[in-house]
């Protein structure tokens, strides 16, 4: 019987590596070509990887929580193997009782009424079944491969009080458990009275307290090269200034209604888009790049416009294809229904690729102004802040007025600063009676 090694394929443009997020088959398991075996997250989304090998799971070669390089093996199949089990467990199945087995019906019943289980230890206790412990609730705190020994170890995870920090379990507390009263034993019923939460109390010199230590990898590691590779490669350097968005909001309370029966809901960020791309026509340095490698200035006659964000695994930069050609409506359904797949690490990876200009919305978090990096190769990034009511002085009388902050940080290689002022104030000017807009729509 043929033993065949699966390896991790490529996965991705400039995609060497991935974090092993879940097994999908276990040992035994019978599988088919394509069928998807392990669910990897990557510096840019998460991927579940297919089989090129039929046949029953022999081996799994990395745990939850590590990192496999392209072409390292993942699994080993015993190629063809799964036809031949099925054929074993048919021919049992047909097998007439053993006169040893009809002797002693009695021994039987007593043996198929008591629960069997393995040793606490892991053995397999002459044959008989292992009580598998119940999965971890969602408010435990605890690594993939913390819970992964806890399961190997017979232990129910849910009932350790972790000594870690903010009660995380640690791989010290299901070794504790697995050689005391943690395991699971057999017979015993899979839950017990849960402890009272101890009461944390701070250390006296909290400075000398306890830490924790966690790999830096997957998209979190992506990210922080990227970052220092831009800050390395670019000379930034970044403009503020203020709009007053009062018409702004008045059109968007108009759009609203209209929006909504379109099942669409429009922010502010669409308006920023539109503005952006007919100031970037007017300042086309802002939507180039420079290839370092060849020397050259490239300047993008599309735009793809890229917008951060946050999600639980990291910064993720989605990007809107083609966005000088859509609607207001049309990319507000994009911008909403593309952070919620990237919150979700549900973006293919072209999804996010090919951006020439990226605007980042802290404003919807909060935040008066910021100096963002650029999202290299790309030469500017554009910052949006949240809104303020402040009093103005209208017509020598006391008014009231909305404000958001903006800023554009630029590569100095190919900006120079008053081009960005001139760029900005063009911008301003727009967002600021967005009746404009219309003007420049093509």
């Amino acid at each position: 019987m043929a033993e065949k090694n699966v390896e991790l394929p490529e996965i991705g443009e400039g995609v060497n590596e991935g974090e092993l997020v879940s097994w999908l088959v276990q040992p035994g398991d019978t599988i088919e070509v394509d069928q998807a075996v392990v669910e990897l997250m990557t510096d840019k989304a998460t991927v579940e990887v297919p089989s090129t090998v039929a046949g029953k799971v022999k081996e799994l070669k990395f745990s939850e929580g590590d990192t496999i390089e392209v072409g390292q093996t993942i699994i080993t199949v015993e190629e063809g193997a799964g036809s031949e089990a099925a054929s074993e467990t048919e021919s049992q199945k047909a097998e007439a009782p053993s006169p040893q087995k009809q002797q002693q019906p009695q021994q039987q019943q007593q043996q198929a009424s008591a629960p069997s289980a393995a040793p606490a230890g892991g053995g397999n206790g002459g044959g008989m079944a292992t009580i598998t412990p119940p999965p971890a609730a969602i408010n435990v705190l605890a690594t993939p491969s913390t819970r992964r020994l806890a399961r190997e170890s017979q232990v129910d995870i849910n009932n350790i009080s972790g000594t870690g920090l903010a009660g995380r379990v640690t791989r010290e507390d299901v070794l504790s458990a697995s050689n005391g009263a943690g395991a699971v034993a057999a017979g015993a019923p899979t839950t017990a009275p849960q402890s009272p939460t101890p009461t944390w109390t701070p250390p006296q010199n909290f400075a000398t307290g306890e830490e924790e230590r966690v790999p830096l990898k997957g998209i979190r590691k992506k990210i922080a090269e990227n970052m220092q590779m831009a800050k390395r490669i670019v000379p930034h350097f970044t403009l503020m200034d203020e709009a007053n968005v009062t018409q702004l909001i008045q059109m968007r309370t108009e759009l609203k209604p209209q929006a909504e029966k379109m099942g669409v809901k429009i922010t502010y960020l669409p308006f920023v888009m539109k503005a952006l791309m007919a100031t970037v026509r007017e300042f086309p340095k802002f939507n180039g790049m420079i290839d370092d490698a060849a020397q050259e200035i490239v300047y993008k006659k599309y735009f793809n416009i890229g917008f951060a964000a946050d999600t639980p695994n990291g910064l993720l930069v989605p990007v809107l294809k083609n966005a000088d050609q859509k609607t207001i409506y049309q990319l507000s359904h994009e911008i909403v229904d593309l952070a919620a797949r990237a919150r979700a690490g549900k973006l293919a990876l072209d999804e996010m690729k090919g951006a020439t200009f990226t605007i980042t919305n802290i404003g919807s978090v909060g935040g008066t102004y910021a100096t963002p990096i650029i999202n290299h190769p790309e030469v500017a990034i554009f910052g949006m802040y949240k809104i303020q009511e402040r009093p103005i002085i209208k017509d020598g009388e006391l008014d009231v007025a909305s404000f958001m902050n903006f800023t554009v940080t630029c590569d100095h290689r190919l900006i120079d600063g008053a081009e960005a002022a001139k760029f900005l104030s063009a911008f301003i000017a727009r967002i600021e009676s967005p009746g404009r807009l219309m003007m420049d729509m093509i």
